[in-house]
């Protein structure tokens, strides 16, 4: 990125761009842990967010009997990313994400599968032959694992449209636990990158847009603070100062003091 671009992206029209979709936020919220979809969507309304994940197996979209996730968190306003949360294998993902699109028409998605239930952590051979398949359907693959470098550079290849690394494991709220690996990825990467998983606070998602990532994705973060709609609206304001500071480029590191005002010539 040339110095003028980033002096340009500092401006209010600096954009999240995935799959040929603009975003104003870079900031992307869950739609699970929250005490109501009526919380939930006040949330989203705090942290001003456009697009909000939803996990196809917790979250109601069709029965009218019960309170409904749409019925809070328009679709018509929000862009919904389903996702597949819960799922173990990648046949496991494809059908859920290939049922999605047949009840929603959803093609942008968030794809997740994990290892075991304990760590959440992303089994990274089922997530790639999982991308290949929904990439071959047709399907804008936005895709959780974990922060090596080498597997993100595979799912880049693979045609994924965002790589979204962990920060440290789901729900643990551990912040940034892999900075360098996380530069690597950014560094290397031409698609957005996104940091999904284990941001507990606002300085967790600040530190991923300084890194230069291109967004960050939360859900426990906000629904398990203990006022979520304030930790909503912290997040907001953290992943802008973030990204600025990371376009307005970072001092340099010194071993020594370096006095703010030029002492030649005082008497």
């Amino acid at each position: 990125m040339s110095q003028d671009t980033k002096t340009n992206a500092i401006m209010p029209d600096d954009t999240l761009t995935v799959a040929g979709r603009q975003f104003k936020s870079r900031l992307i919220i869950g739609t699970g842990k929250y005490a109501s979809y009526a919380q939930n969507a006040e949330a989203a309304e705090a942290a001003d967010v456009d697009m909000v994940t939803v996990a196809l197996r917790r979250v109601n979209l069709s029965n009218s009997d019960e309170d409904r996730l749409g019925d809070h968190l328009s679709p018509a306003r929000y862009t919904y990313l389903p996702n597949t949360a819960g799922c173990f294998t990648a046949d496991e993902a494809v059908r859920t994400l290939k049922l999605a699109r047949e009840a929603g028409g959803w093609d942008l998605v968030k794809l997740e599968v994990l290892a075991d239930q304990k760590t959440l952590y992303p089994d990274m051979p089922e997530t790639l032959k999982a991308a290949e398949a929904l990439i071959r359907d047709g399907f804008e693959v936005m895709v959780y694992c974990s922060d090596d470098p080498v597997y993100a550079r595979r799912l880049e290849e693979a045609g994924c449209a965002a790589i979204m690394p962990l920060g440290s494991l789901i729900g643990s709220g551990l912040g940034i636990q892999n900075p360098v690996n996380i530069r690597l990825i950014v560094e290397q990467s031409r698609v957005p990158v996104i940091v999904d998983a284990g941001v507990g606070t606002a300085s967790d998602a600040a530190i991923a847009m300084e890194l230069g990532c291109d967004g960050v994705l939360m859900n426990t973060a906000i629904a398990e603070a203990r006022d979520p709609i304030g930790m909503a609206r912290a997040m907001k304001h953290a992943v802008i100062a973030g990204r600025q500071a990371y376009l307005a480029g970072r001092m340099g590191k010194k071993r020594y003091a370096d006095p703010s005002s030029p002492l030649a010539g005082l008497i």
